[in-house]
């Protein structure tokens, strides 16, 4: 009997066993996920990858299983983007309640489940090198990790880069995206991470090597002895190498952690030119209308109400310019002159930034239209990248039917143009609807195209309030990288001013209705990101090939 209970308790222990790096797995990208709102603990990213990439390294040499990156990618993304859950119930859109949900889990698994395969992807990369040098590996993880980003962010489904972990709590780390974008703090992160484990990978292995008889142990520490007798420094072998190891890689990471650092601050200390004529006072108004009445005629009387008593109360502060929400006021450009809104503009003659739809043939735009003193618009910005299955179906052709079966919904939303300039009687500014927020390209090249500023519209009433805090984080990162003074107004939360070293100047309540001046000020300085891109993922990529060529010659 006692015999049966053992070998039970004993394949369970096994079972155990065989579960724990995938638990491992989850459990690290879980700690990732962290990093973000609403928990911000993101001192996390700096180690919350070692165990995953120590059951990468062991796995490539043979002594455990295929290393379960899979759960890593899951655990990361679904923690860090679970605010996307918020989006159910969307029964004020005409969405039945199961539905809904089934809508919102789907998206939520669809991107949780695509940062598992980018995981898997890495792995399985390094897995393939996992017999080179551990200088080379570190070289190699981190050159794939963001040549892996870059490739995702050039889709239309992206958000949860490594990068973002250190925003907007660490900005003297995110001003390395001042060089080379947001790969500049993902490299330093995978970096440090790869150090720290391949540090611990070493001491165990060293461990195992010097699991020696107690008998040759005695004689290796005589023969220490007699060579300090004698003159010669000893061998410090034995014992002391898995400190040599920690020592070594524990020490690298973290030099290069307190010289990134440095550069940071560098960069963060320089002084912020405000010469007085390139000041622009801008009002923003958060009109905080609740998306379930956007769509009703109560909802556009209350959005036409806030905004244009708020409008006249910024006006009469003496603004140069005014913001507004994405989609701020719900009606076509065609029918935008008929608004109280614009009769204040023409009234006060202050220029307006509002959210509206434009029109393109039989579909529409969200657009952001420039409204002069005079009342005329004289600008327009189309948003150019929409929200997969929110804003357009993906894969129509595919998933159209299914989509159309699950909602009543009618897509015919398009994007706006990739190349798009804003010119506005202040200069051309650079502008952002929602969701554009998380793609640096958008931002790098308008600001390589003369944008002085930054405008950002978002409206992110119908998620939970870490959403609109991740969003402002975003919109610090762009801030920074394009060394440019930003306004960014929401509907519901959270609007703000952020100066060119992110630092946050004033940021509004959540689920409140507000107004507020600040005084930004429009530049034309150009970052070295700005001017060459992300220029450093393509140069680790060369130089990892060239590493493992080398490698391969010599051995």
């Amino acid at each position: 009997m006692q015999k049966k209970q053992s070998k039970k308790q004993g394949r369970q222990g096994e079972r155990f066993i065989s579960l724990l790096p995938w638990l491992i797995a989850l459990a690290s990208g879980v700690l990732m996920g962290l990093t973000v709102a609403p928990v911000g603990a993101w001192f996390l990213a700096w180690i919350a990858i070692v165990p995953l990439w120590v059951l990468v390294v062991t796995s490539a040499k043979g002594k455990n299983q295929y290393p379960p990156a899979f759960l890593w990618g899951i655990g990361f993304h679904g923690v860090a983007l679970f605010w996307i859950t918020g989006i159910h119930p969307m029964t004020w859109l005409g969405v039945p309640w199961l539905p809904s949900l089934a809508i919102t889990l789907f998206c939520w698994g669809f991107i949780s489940v695509l940062g598992g395969i980018f995981l898997t992807i890495w792995a399985a990369v390094m897995v393939r090198l996992g017999g080179q040098k551990a200088w080379l590996r570190v070289l190699i993880g981190t050159a794939v990790w963001c040549g892996l980003e870059s490739l995702w962010s050039a889709g239309p489904l992206w958000w949860s880069s490594l990068a973002y972990t250190q925003s907007p709590h660490n900005l003297v780390i995110v001003h390395l995206g001042q060089l080379s974008g947001p790969n500049t703090v993902t490299a330093a992160i995978v970096a440090v991470n790869g150090l720290i484990a391949e540090g611990w990978t070493n001491h165990r292995d060293t461990e195992g090597a010097d699991k020696i008889s107690s008998v040759s142990r005695q004689l290796l520490l005589l023969s220490e002895t007699l060579r300090e007798q004698v003159g010669e420094p000893a061998q410090r072998t034995g014992f002391f190498a898995p400190l040599r190891f920690v020592n070594k890689y524990l020490a690298i990471a973290t030099g290069l952690l307190i010289t990134l650092h440095l550069i940071g601050f560098i960069l963060y200390s320089r002084p912020i030119a405000q010469v007085p004529e390139a000041a622009l006072k801008v009002g923003i108004i958060q009109g905080n209308i609740p998306n379930r009445l956007l769509r009703s005629s109560e909802g556009f009387r209350r959005a036409q109400e806030n905004y244009t008593s708020g409008y006249l109360t910024l006006a009469d502060q003496g603004v140069d310019a005014v913001l507004t929400p994405e989609g701020a006021l719900p009606i076509f450009q065609r029918n935008l002159m008929e608004t109280a809104l614009v009769a204040a503009v023409k009234k006060k003659g202050v220029v307006a930034w509002i959210g509206a739809f434009g029109e393109r043939g039989d579909s529409y735009t969200i657009s952001l239209f420039t409204f002069n003193s005079k009342g005329e618009i004289v600008s327009r910005y189309d948003k150019s990248k929409l929200v997969p299955l929110g804003e357009y179906i993906p894969f129509e052709g595919i998933l159209g039917g299914i989509v159309q079966r699950l909602s009543p919904l009618e897509a015919h939303q398009v994007p706006g143009s990739a190349n798009q300039i804003f010119d506005t009687p202040f200069g051309r500014a650079i502008a952002s609807i929602c969701y554009e927020s998380a793609f640096p390209e958008q931002f790098r090249r308008q600001a390589a195209a003369g944008g002085q500023f930054i405008l950002s519209s978002s409206n992110d009433a119908h998620y939970t309030a870490s959403m609109p805090f991740q969003h402002h984080a975003q919109d610090i990162m762009r801030a920074i990288e394009t060394d440019r003074w930003s306004a960014r107004a929401t509907n519901t939360g959270y609007s703000a001013f952020v100066d060119p070293h992110g630092r946050t100047l004033w940021m509004s309540g959540y689920n409140t209705y507000e107004t507020h001046a600040e005084t930004i000020y429009r530049r034309q300085t150009q970052t070295l990101y700005v001017r060459w891109g992300d220029w450093l993922t393509p140069l680790l990529l060369a130089l990892s090939i060239l590493g493992w060529f080398v490698q391969r010659v010599i051995n």
